[in-house]
């Protein structure tokens, strides 16, 4: 078992990706849309993945800030389609409240990082 397997926050992104592509699936959302949530999505669990693989802090503080990075533009595609009527408000308000909760363990696993150089996530 690889060492991002083992962390939670992988687990939560992973659901978080899966939940969008079901959805992404169910929806009639226009293509580009879409993709760009899609990847982003995606994004989420690649970054925190290769984040755990490498070796100074500063390394993995940069993965984790682009997986959270990623997460924001999740939400910024999600509110818009919200905004448009295509994505209804129980299902928005639960994948703000996954974000939400992704966001908070990466902002504090890259604050860690940087006051615990010997910090190992």
């Amino acid at each position: 078992m690889f060492d991002f397997e083992k962390l939670d926050v992988y687990q939560k992104a992973k659901a978080f990706y899966s939940k969008t592509k079901l959805f992404l699936k169910e929806s009639k959302i226009d293509s580009i849309s879409r993709d760009q949530l899609q990847r982003a999505s995606f994004s989420i669990v690649l970054n925190i993945a290769e984040g755990t693989g490498r070796f100074t802090p500063a390394d993995k503080s940069h993965f984790y800030v682009t997986a959270r990075s990623s997460l924001f533009e999740c939400i910024a595609a999600l509110d818009t389609l919200h905004d448009e009527n295509l994505i209804a408000d129980q299902k928005f308000n639960e994948f703000y409240s996954d974000a939400e909760d992704l966001s908070k363990i990466l902002f504090a696993m890259i604050k860690g990082l940087g006051r615990n150089p010997k910090s190992n996530y």
